[in-house]
């Protein structure tokens, strides 16, 4: 009787809890768990409040309150939206802002271009360096890069095209060009080639049940912890993956090795990275841009930034075949007399700049990333070579040549072609 006396108000509870009322389109749920509103979004502004105080009394502002401003901020700053106004990242607002002004303030004056367009690469690399050492995901450089394709396309077609120099075939042949960047974009955003753990949810596997491979090539490796027989993957399975991988790290010439990582809980393969903006493994990692770029996107990365490059100088030369007329290119970027005397020149050939500069440091890229595929190598193995002093460098370290997986030309663009095709190891990376 106790026992079902005891039960009777606890039904009574969980019937008596009130349901969660639908938002409406204006409301959300911010960061403390509490409802609020977009019309509250200039209310209970301590901090603000705190830091404004601190800034006209010429006090320096704590960092702790400059952190917890732009939390509030970024946690209110939403868009109505059906059932619950969406939360919009704060890092793509300054390039649509900034970019329109900057390149505007830049048109007026020859002395301004050289200016803002000499700071904008500089600030630009700044708050890469910022965002990259803080580990933190930004969407900034993808509102940039995207809005920036945009920007220059809308004042072609607004400053360019009536002139009647560009006729329909090259607009056509130009919007196709634009196009098909956006669609390599899309594909090298999808799954780089993210590394799961093989045990699942079944079991979780601590870092100190596994020992991480000796560089010597003597190692002993620990047993697993007890799992459940229903799971995917046994333990004899992984025993067996690591054992193999002690013989490949003490028999191989390459010395090809998987690791253990303790963040994402599981076995890398050979070339695999943890990435920590992404805070997962990556299979053959080469860098973090944008997004990871691992096995499964580099040939779609490899293939937006070619056709953006041709894209780009097409876009180039056709403005400036309308801007400055009876001139070569490369004389006409450098020497157009008159172009500031009317604003919409002086506009068109700013942007010409503008995308003279960011061509210039897509092109480096491209480069970078076709030596190291005639090298079987990556980013990150770049990296690491020059850190460590093993890798070969040549033309002033241009080049670094790691050695370990470099099969030849040929057959490192023809595996490079490979990527992502077959589900087992390519031949410099099997494991014996």
């Amino acid at each position: 009787m106790t026992q079902k006396g005891s039960m009777k108000p606890v039904k009574n509870k969980k019937t008596e809890e009130p349901e969660l009322e639908p938002l409406c389109c204006c409301e959300y749920i911010d960061r403390n768990g509490e409802k609020n509103h977009l019309g509250a979004c200039l209310c209970d502004c301590e901090d603000l409040d705190e830091g404004c105080d601190r800034w006209i009394t010429c006090k320096s502002v704590r960092p702790e309150t400059c952190e917890r401003i732009m939390d509030t901020i970024s946690d209110r700053l939403r868009i109505p939206w059906l059932r619950g106004a969406k939360k919009v990242n704060i890092s793509i607002i300054p390039p649509l802002v900034l970019l329109p002004v900057f390149l505007h303030v830049a048109s007026w004056h020859f002395l301004l271009g050289v200016v803002v367009l000499t700071s904008l690469p500089v600030l630009a690399l700044w708050y890469y360096y910022l965002t990259h050492r803080r580990k933190e995901q930004t969407l900034f450089f993808l509102s940039l890069g995207l809005f920036s394709l945009g920007y220059m396309y809308y004042v072609f077609l607004q400053e360019v095209v009536p002139r009647g120099r560009v006729g329909p075939t090259r607009l056509a042949v130009l919007t196709c060009g634009l196009f098909l960047i956006l669609l390599a974009l899309y594909r090298a955003k999808k799954n780089p080639g993210y590394l799961s753990n093989p045990a699942g949810s079944d079991r979780s596997l601590g870092g100190s049940h596994v020992e991480c491979l000796n560089r010597k090539g003597q190692e002993k490796t620990k047993g697993f912890p007890g799992a459940d027989t229903s799971g995917s993957l046994n333990n004899r399975a992984l025993k067996d993956d690591l054992k193999g991988s002690s013989r490949v790290s003490a028999g191989s010439p390459t010395k090809v090795k998987e690791d253990w990582c303790a963040k994402c809980q599981l076995v890398r393969p050979a070339r695999a990275w943890h990435c920590r903006i992404c805070g997962i493994c990556v299979r053959r990692m080469d860098h973090h841009c944008v997004c990871c770029v691992g096995e499964s996107n580099h040939q779609a990365f490899i293939l937006a930034l070619l056709i953006f490059l041709l894209t780009s100088v097409y876009g180039i030369t056709l403005t400036l075949d309308t801007v400055c007329r009876d001139r070569s290119v490369f004389t006409a970027l450098f020497y157009c007399p008159g172009v500031y005397a009317n604003y919409s020149s002086a506009l068109s050939f700013t942007c010409v700049w503008y995308s003279v500069i960011i061509t210039a440091g897509m092109a480096y890229i491209f480069l970078i990333q076709l030596i190291n595929i005639s090298y079987n190598v990556t980013e990150r193995e770049v990296q690491q070579a020059l850190r460590q002093k093993t890798g070969r460098r040549l033309l002033c370290g241009l080049i670094v040549d790691t050695g370990q997986y470099n099969r030849g030309f040929l057959r490192n663009w023809h595996q490079f072609s490979t990527l992502g095709t077959r589900a087992f190891h390519h031949p410099a990376e099997d494991i014996v």
